[in-house]
């Protein structure tokens, strides 16, 4: 009993523990909103932006003596997350402030009208990313940079963590041609940086439309680490979007998401497990998973699964595969293992031609990874080692470039 009343009193202690990492949000409130006195605020955000006791951001800053916030602006999925992935968010009233919320997301990422920003003195960013080129957060970000720029506004990050630490860079940067939403600036498709950093890169390097450069100041985060897992932090992950619901989920994503643009394999989109699957009706599911293991990647191991998609183009059908389980996504290549599966694939099910029978989604795919040219020369062999060089062909370059933007060690 004793030892068991020893026990509880410990877990009780690392619960009611403090997070080790003080966000932007939290930094900003520390230092009374100094940087915000005597200006009409607009701000950028959704339910991510929260303090690290979970107080949202919106909340904090309607309620501060010294803040007079005047407007909100909603990206893809909203201010408080209430629209699904592609899904058109129009202007509105925010319910728990009065607050006029503008959209930045009518089913394509845009930046801020002058209209919206005309009683607008400075624009403050405050938004959970995933370090992942595809995700729409930063594409945003970008656009309301460039629109600061252009009509003289002030703006301001707060800066968060990175989940997947700030050492990790994979992929080709985006080249000229197949920049959209997922693919806004030329960046690696895991950029290794804070929100904060990226702005800065943003900024400094002359990516942003035009060249232009705003006026920016990022608040930086108070015990943040570069080698930080989100884990790490002792901060409580909150979804950044319906299919990001775990602060695990990051890393999944990049190791299957490009996959999955395909729409031919079933990644756990429309199930409880996204981004953590790959599976199809006619793979069987323990020849795939032996396949799999059988390459020996350190860091991951695959097991069979099973199961009916809710919703998504495999609803209701049976589809079988693998589930992965990264067991430390510091060792893995993680925007490698959706290629090794598909070479796998390849292999064992040719008469399943992965890209032949999703002619239609060449474009999308093509545009989340920055070029054409992966897609191209995989399919020629579909042998991982065709594409490796390109894959991260300027990865460490880009590494190398950003770290004088680096806020932290």
């Amino acid at each position: 009993m004793k030892r068991l009343l020893i026990s509880l009193l410990m877990v009780s202690f690392i619960l009611a523990m403090p997070p080790k990492v003080k966000l932007g949000i939290d930094v900003l409130e520390e230092r009374g909103f100094d940087i915000l006195k005597g200006k009409r605020v607009g701000l950028i955000t959704n339910q991510t932006g929260v303090s690290q006791d979970l107080r949202s951001t919106v909340d904090i800053l309607f309620e501060a003596p010294e803040v007079n916030l005047v407007a909100l602006y909603g990206p893809e999925h909203g201010v408080r997350g209430g629209y699904d992935a592609g899904e058109g968010v129009g202007n509105t009233i925010d319910p728990a402030t009065g607050v006029t919320v503008f959209s930045l997301y009518d089913g394509s990422t845009s930046g801020p009208s002058e209209e919206s920003l005309k009683n607008v003195d400075v624009l403050v960013f405050d938004i959970q990313d995933i370090g992942v080129r595809s995700y729409t957060y930063i594409s945003t970000m970008g656009y309301c940079m460039e629109a600061a720029a252009e009509y003289g506004k002030e703006f301001i990050v707060l800066d968060r963590p990175n989940p997947l630490t700030g050492n990790i860079v994979e992929g080709t940067t985006a080249i000229d041609g197949f920049h959209s939403p997922v693919s806004a600036y030329k960046i690696p498709y895991v950029h290794g940086l804070t929100i904060g950093e990226l702005a800065r890169v943003y900024n400094e390097e002359e990516l942003l439309a035009n060249k232009v450069k705003c006026d920016l100041t990022v608040v930086p985060m108070k015990g943040w680490k570069r080698k930080m897992s989100f884990e790490d932090t002792g901060l409580k992950w909150l979804p950044s979007s319906p299919h990001i619901p775990e602060g695990d989920t990051p890393s999944h994503c990049v190791a299957t998401g490009i996959s999955g643009e395909l729409y031919l394999i079933n990644v756990g989109i429309g199930y409880t497990v996204p981004f953590k699957c790959f599976a199809a009706e006619w793979i069987q599911t323990q020849e795939l998973c032996d396949a799999m293991n059988d390459l020996e990647l350190e860091g991951v191991i695959f097991t069979p699964v099973a199961y009916k998609p809710f919703y998504g183009a495999h609803q209701g059908k049976l589809v079988q595969g693998v589930q992965i389980f990264i067991t430390d996504f510091r060792k893995v290549e993680l925007m490698n293992l959706q290629f090794r599966f598909m070479e796998v694939h390849h292999k064992l099910y040719p008469e399943h031609d992965i890209f032949k029978l999703s002619e239609d989604r060449w474009r999308m795919f093509d545009m989340v990874c920055g070029t054409d040219e992966i897609r191209k020369t995989f399919m020629k062999n579909y042998r991982f080692e065709d594409i490796r060089s390109i894959l991260n062909g300027d990865a460490q370059e880009f590494k190398n470039m950003s770290k004088k933007y680096y806020l932290y060690k």
